[in-house]
């Protein structure tokens, strides 16, 4: 990744000149390069991840891989130095199984997809394999996987806490077989159990017995990405049981994965055509996608703009006018923060639900987004499973992030139409979407637009 220049402590989030007009390349899926990643080190042959994210949590799961005795080789075009720095071009990433060993230290910085995927990964390694990271990692929930692979044969030492830091003790086997979960606080306890299953001696069966799941896309994703590398899955939404799913043991197929853009990270971008009544192409936005950010064509159309999906991308295009929304977005919880940013600047109340989940992410962005907000003039009132937001007149004044990458975005998005927005550590965003700040600002600028 090419390096950035520093970013001030409090980053000026640019005031929109008028309605912004361009056309913005974003980097590839963070979910998707993950998974993509875990199966291909599983796999029984070398593959390849063409156009991966180059960010800080897939960075820290391709080095965590090879601790464990991954190989990963990285090639990059020389085409133009942003499509390097974004993962896009010609990068690609040549993963090359090995034996899994230790002993090995995983550093999860603050990734839930670190954290959560490989600790089952580590099962499956000859020898201990130490698990720590970041003090927020800490504080967030592990113990569903935790006690799942204890329940199919694995020695992990945690010291009671249920979380972060912990010792797996791989055998380097795992035997697998049926196993409950109350995966209600985060849908990656069912997906960490999943990815790695077919190489259990007996797969896996999972049942998850807590109240609704949040973020089903993602399991979804997880399946087809599995049944691409020739896994057999039974899942609910193929006609399966609900709530269970099963993986059969077998090997997993090297394979040439093409990363789809990273959806979510698109909607600031779609955001600051609907906040300026401005145009906005998104290119590659596929047709057919599990990714939670394609709800975003729904919902923001919703709330005042128009999108037409052609072979060359998304564009979406505001009216000048933001309508207020009432949304369950218990499948699409990391969309919140942008929607609710958008919901304080529309011409009528809002109100999110379906997303408690979301007190334990990165931060509690519940509590988060009710008080950055509330300091820049707006009315959210926090419930017990989501936000209500009431617009009123927004000024200026510091934005904190708890470094959140989606509550930084969430910031430039007000920053747009309120002066005076100051985002403490935009740099956060570097954990999913390297180079925001300039992306953000190449977008503003009325020269003829480019990809970024």
């Amino acid at each position: 990744m090419t390096e950035s220049p520093a970013l001030p402590a409090l980053w000026p989030a640019p005031l929109a000149p008028g309605a912004v007009d361009a056309t913005v390349t974003v980097p590839g899926s963070k979910s998707v390069t993950n998974r993509g990643l875990v199966l291909a080190a599983l796999s029984s042959e070398p593959g390849w991840l063409r156009r991966p994210l180059r960010s800080r949590d897939t960075l820290l799961m391709a080095e965590a891989l090879r601790t464990l005795g991954v190989g990963i080789e990285e090639t990059a075009s020389s085409s133009s130095a942003g499509a390097t720095a974004q993962g896009g071009g010609g990068e690609a990433w040549r993963v090359i199984p090995a034996g899994l060993h230790g002993p090995a230290t995983v550093d999860v910085g603050n990734a839930g997809t670190v954290m959560r995927f490989l600790p089952p990964v580590a099962a499956l390694a000859d020898g201990p394999v130490r698990f720590d990271g970041d003090p927020r990692s800490y504080e967030r929930p592990l113990g569903g996987v935790i006690d799942a692979l204890r329940a199919l044969g694995a020695r992990i030492d945690d010291d009671g806490r249920g979380a972060l830091p912990m010792t797996v003790h791989g055998s380097g086997a795992l035997d697998g077989g049926p196993v409950e979960i109350d995966a209600s606080s985060s849908s990656q306890f069912v997906s960490a159990l999943l990815l790695s299953a077919p190489r259990f001696n007996q797969g896996v069966e999972v049942r998850h017995t807590g109240s609704a799941l949040p973020s089903l896309p993602h399991i979804r994703m997880t399946v087809d990405m599995l049944r691409s590398v020739g896994a057999q899955v039974d899942a609910p939404e193929s006609g399966g049981e609900p709530n269970v799913w099963r993986v059969t043991p077998g090997a997993l197929l090297g394979r040439d994965l093409v990363v789809e853009p990273d959806l979510s990270n698109a909607q600031p971008f779609l955001a600051a055509a609907l906040v300026t009544g401005g145009r906005v192409t998104i290119p590659d936005w596929p047709a057919h996608t599990t990714q939670p950010g394609d709800a975003l064509r729904e919902i923001f159309t919703t709330m005042g703009g128009s999108c037409e999906l052609t072979e060359d991308g998304l564009t979406f295009t505001g009216t000048g006018r933001i309508h207020g929304i009432d949304v369950d977005l218990s499948e699409v919880g990391e969309l919140t923060p942008g929607i609710a940013a958008v919901a304080a600047l529309a011409d009528s109340p809002s109100t999110l639900r379906g997303v408690a989940h979301l007190r334990l992410h990165e931060t509690d962005r519940l509590a988060a987004l009710t008080k950055e907000l509330g300091e820049l003039g707006g009315d959210v009132t926090e419930t017990a499973d989501g936000l209500h937001i009431r617009p009123r007149p927004l000024h200026g004044g510091i934005f904190h992030t708890y470094d959140d990458h989606r509550l930084a975005t969430a910031a430039a998005v007000i920053g747009l139409a309120v002066p005076g927005v100051q985002v403490e550590n935009v740099a956060t965003t570097a954990k999913t979407l390297p180079d925001f700040p300039a992306m953000w600002t190449d977008m503003l600028d009325p020269a003829p637009a480019r990809s970024v």
